[in-house]
């Protein structure tokens, strides 16, 4: 991934230690990529994305008051925190999901 700019060094590299994996969206490729997911979305609160780049690259935009942007490759993660406005899209064409993780039950 590029070097973290400014608003990227508020977005924790990492899930937290105390979440779980709930679900996940299917793959999406440049054709099948939602126009939701193009402009800009917030996970549900409380919940954590994790972009999983499987082919090519893409282009994960933080929407103000973060505001910045970085690649994700192939092979690399990207962490979603809860309630940060963001979009996507394709920089290379190839594929990718989103799984979704929350809280731990006690």
């Amino acid at each position: 991934m590029n070097e973290q700019s400014e608003p990227w060094k508020a977005i924790p590299p990492d899930l937290p230690a105390d979440v779980v994996v709930y679900g996940r969206t299917r793959d999406f490729t440049p054709e099948t990529l939602p126009e939701a997911f193009k402009s800009a979305h917030t996970t549900k609160s409380g919940v954590w994305g994790l972009i999983r780049v499987l082919e090519g690259r893409l282009s994960y935009h933080l929407e103000p008051p973060h505001q910045g942007s970085k690649l994700v490759s192939a092979g690399e993660t990207a962490p979603i925190p809860p309630d940060i406005p963001h979009r996507v899209a394709f920089v290379e064409g190839g594929r990718f999901f989103v799984e979704f993780f929350k809280k731990r039950n006690p």
